[in-house]
């Protein structure tokens, strides 16, 4: 049988059928509190690792997590950071790199790029993290510069979500909070990162020592 079909009998069953009422009253309104800008890898997955439920997330996924500034690309990205930002009045944004990024690995071998236009130009919006990450960690190579390069993508993000207007607008408001993450696939660990130390510390360890939190 169609390995999706069986998936679809088990949620119905074993899924939906639990949580039946939650469902009927999602599919009236939707109330989530932060939006989630992540890569489009497979392996990446915003529910499961926030451990959120339907209606939570407000998610938006795309190749290497870039998000254009303001003026750059009127595309899905844009619009989902207004929606998020101005219709749903989310409270948290939350920009979440990854370990073994294809996007991030595609700086290193251009030449795997050639016949793919359309990903050429939108890595373009990496431009600002690859030459930080190449002024900043000359000594990296492979695996290591991939990871920094990574992190790096998630501070220039996070720069550039700050030009969209609604996002300024809540911002000097004090009612919208953004947030850098790096989730390590194979560590299964998350990563925040805090401008004030200049630095990506872990999650829970940011929590519990009450660090202040990205703005």
């Amino acid at each position: 049988m169609n390995p999706f079909v069986t998936g679809y009998q088990k949620f119905r069953r074993e899924v939906f059928a639990k949580d039946a009422a939650r469902y009927k009253a999602l599919a009236k309104s939707q109330t989530p509190k932060t939006l989630f800008i992540t890569c489009a890898d497979s392996r990446v997955m915003p529910s499961t690792i926030t451990q959120t439920q339907p209606g939570e997330l407000f998610q938006c996924r795309v190749v290497g997590n870039l998000i254009p500034a303001h003026g750059n690309a009127a595309g899905g990205v844009t619009s989902a950071i207004e929606y998020a930002v101005m219709v749903l009045n989310v409270e948290h944004i939350i920009v979440c790199g990854h370990s073994d990024c294809g996007a991030m690995r595609a700086f290193s071998h251009p030449e795997k790029l050639a016949e793919l236009k359309a990903v050429q130009s939108w890595i373009e919006h990496a431009d600002s993290a690859i030459a930080m990450a190449r002024e900043q960690y000359p000594h990296l190579e492979g695996d290591d510069f991939v990871r920094a390069l990574a992190k790096e993508n998630v501070i220039s993000q996070l720069q550039h979500l700050r030009t969209h207007p609604c996002v300024a607008t809540r911002l000097r408001k004090g009612t919208l909070q953004l947030h850098g993450w790096y989730y390590d696939i194979g560590e299964g660990t998350i990563e925040e990162y805090h401008p004030v130390l200049e630095s990506f510390l872990p999650l829970d360890q940011c929590v519990a020592e009450e660090i202040p939190q990205a703005v």
